[in-house]
Order: C-alpha cells, then structure tokens, then sequence
C-alpha cells in the first residue's frame, strides 16, 4: 500500500510556452490591457465557444460585475442565484444595489434547480445566474425556457466550465452573457484572470465601453472615432499583457490539460465505485448530454461527522482535501443583502457533507493511486452509517475522451 506525502490539493502547472511568451510581451513594449496576447486569448474563446465576442478581464468576478452592468440592474431589482455558489456569484450584483434571492440545489449535480427558479420569480426579478458545478452542466434547456416565459437576462458562471459542453454545445455559448475564471486552481489559468463573453451582439459595444473605464476607447483604437471621450459607467476591467501572455501559452494546451483532468476524474469515479455500492459515500453524477471539464471531484459522505473524521485523516496522510461553498443564505452577507424565499434544505446538506479531492495536471497515476486508498482507508475507518440525504447516482456519467 502506497503511503500518500504530501499530495497539495492544488498545483499550478506551466504549458511550455508561458516564459517565452512573456519576454515577447516585455519586448513589445506594450503592458496594458487589450494588448496582441488579450486578443489571442480572445479569439480563441471566440472560435471555441461561438461567443460573438470574449473580453480579458482581471477576474471571472470582474466579469461577473460587468454583467451586473450589461444588465442593467438598478436597486431592488432581484437575480437569482444558487445558495450553493462562490461569494462573487452574489456580491457581484449587490455592488450594482440588486438583491440576490438564493435558491436551491439539484441534489444530483449540486447545479442551481430549474423547479427552485420558477418558484422564486417575482415582479422584481431581472436575471437567473447559473453555475456549471464542476463543470457539469446545468439544464439549460428548461433554464432558458423559464427565461424566455419571463423575459429574463441569463448568466452563465462558467468559473469551472472550460472546455466543457451541453448537449454538444461549449458551455458559455447558451445564456445572454457567460464568464470564465483563470485563477490558479482552474484548468486554465494566468494566476489570476478571467473573460467575459457576449453571445448577445447588441451588448457588444456597451461591454467595451464598460471595460475601458467608460470610454469609446476601444472603437478609437479600432479608426471608428477620431478620439475617445467618457460614454457612461466603467471601470479598469483589464487583464495585463503580461498575465495575458501567460494566459496564451494555456490557452494553446487548453485540450491537452483537460485531458490530463479528465483521467484523474475518471479513475477517482471508477476506483470509489467499490465504497458507493457499499453506501459509504456518493460520486459525482454527469447527465446524459454532458462532457465534463474535469475540473474538480469530489465524493459526498453520509454525515458531516464522517465528512470531517474523513477530511482530518487524509490530513493526517498528507492529502490535501477540502470542503467546498457554505451556503450564502447562512453568510453574514448573504442574510445582510439577499434573501431565501423558500428553504435550501439540498444546499446545506451537500455543504456539509461535501469532499475535494486533489485534482490537477500533472498529479499523475502514482499520486493519484494515494489519494485513492488514502480515502478508502479514511473511509472503511468511518463505521457509523447514518445520515444520508443525497441518494447515490442511479446512471453512469459520460466517460472522459481518449
């Protein structure tokens, strides 16, 4: 048995092309945002999402703030959004004076619940923010449907869902406007960064705008204007060339490292197979339709005594697991600004019992075959038994590429 030492949860790894790429930017002499290696990161996503047009932006939050902009939301408008979520996929629109209205979580895919958006609609409701779990889609067929029925602006928060698809479409190429992460911990990243994309054309010209401080900037660059004036609201929504330089050299691996993150999710799903007939935990589950990005994996314990006894002796091994989201309706925030119309009894019980497995290019078999018994041995050492509330998946996810 293979002793596991200590195995990070995470790892930022470098493509090949990140130095090289950066001395070209340091000797162009251009730094700024918006520079030749942002509108090769953009293109990209444009070619591989058919977004009508991606923006670099410093964070998935500052992208998320521009589409609280786009949207035009005012104060008391309400949005929707999943209880079971990161704090920017909030707060984001309270800075826009917007009151966020939690609702809950499938129990499957721990995505935000089609039936939980239409309860919660109001008079007041302006948008429906949705996000990719794991990079597992959401339903956005009936998502969409609901919108359409209520004339609502839809948001994907695809922080996890590069390279990711739905029903043979990249995810971030169905709702109104989509944002991506280039965090360290995402499948693709620059440290920090992230991307706005605008499937809708006519907020292309108010999305630039926004990004460059308020300014008609970016049609002055373009020959459009003959000089570029203060338009409306903004801010510096702009990723450095040189993070954008780095960014570049992921983006050109971008295929080849989900690849590598697919096939740790895929021998962590068939190697806890064993313990989930056993009913001692439960794996992710992917609907038909759906490829996954491979970007996070976790098993759901049945108590959160046993989630935490678990998490600490994996410690103890040197494997660095962690738990995920609280719930925001909990959050001194979250009671502060949004609101619950009606009980989130799935997003508390999967936040509880909720545990991250190392997941990264680059882990390799070796690591990975650790982390694995380290659990089955964290695992069989949990006699107690009770406390399910997320039944098992009942149909197999769709397997990873070759």
């Amino acid at each position: 048995m293979t002793e596991a030492t200590n195995i990070p949860f995470n790892r930022p790894s470098l493509a090949g092309g990140e130095h090289r790429y950066i001395d070209e930017a340091l000797a162009s002499g251009k730094l700024s945002g918006n520079g030749q290696f942002a509108d090769r990161c953009a293109q990209w996503l444009e070619r591989h999402t058919g977004a009508t047009k991606a923006l670099i932006t410093p964070s998935c939050t500052a992208a998320l703030e521009m589409s609280g902009i786009l949207a035009e939301l005012t104060p008391g408008d309400e949005v929707i959004v999943p209880d079971f979520a990161f704090v920017s996929t909030a707060n984001a629109f309270v800075l826009r004076g917007a009151v966020p209205v939690f609702v809950d979580i499938d129990p499957r895919t721990l995505n935000i619940d089609p039936a939980a958006i239409e309860q919660a609609i109001s008079e007041r409701t302006r948008a429906i923010v949705v996000i990719h779990y794991g990079g597992v889609a959401c339903n956005m067929d009936r998502i969409l449907a609901i919108a359409r029925r209520h004339e609502l602006t839809v948001i994907e928060d695809a922080a996890h869902a590069i390279e990711a698809t739905y029903n043979g479409r990249p995810l971030g190429s169905l709702g109104d406007l989509a944002t991506f992460s280039f965090h360290e911990t995402k499948n693709v990243q620059c440290g920090e960064g992230g991307a706005l994309l605008i499937n809708d054309p006519q907020l292309v010209e108010h999305a630039e705008i926004i990004q460059e401080k308020g300014t008609d900037r970016s049609q002055f660059f373009r020959g459009a204007v003959d000089k570029y004036t203060w338009r409306d609201t903004g801010s510096s929504y702009l990723l450095s060339e040189v993070a954008s330089a780095f960014l570049w050299a992921q983006l050109e691996h971008a295929p080849r490292i989900t690849a590598e993150r697919r096939d740790v999710w895929q021998h962590y799903f068939e190697a806890f197979e064993p313990l989930e007939k056993d009913e001692l935990l439960s794996r992710p589950y992917v609907p038909a339709g759906c490829v996954h990005s491979g970007h996070l994996f976790y098993v759901l314990l049945p108590t959160v005594e046993q989630r935490d006894a678990v998490l600490g002796a994996l410690h103890q091994r040197g494997v660095h697991a962690v738990f995920h989201y609280l719930p925001l309706h909990e959050s001194p925030g979250g009671r502060r600004y949004g609101r619950l119309p009606r009980p989130a009894p799935v997003s508390r019980d999967a936040s509880s019992r909720l545990l991250r497995l190392p997941l990264w290019a680059g882990l390799g078999l070796e690591r990975t075959e650790a982390v694995v018994e380290a659990v089955y041995a964290a695992v069989r050492g949990q006699r107690s038994r009770a406390g399910r509330g997320i039944a098992p998946p009942t149909s197999s996810p769709i397997r990873a590429p070759a």
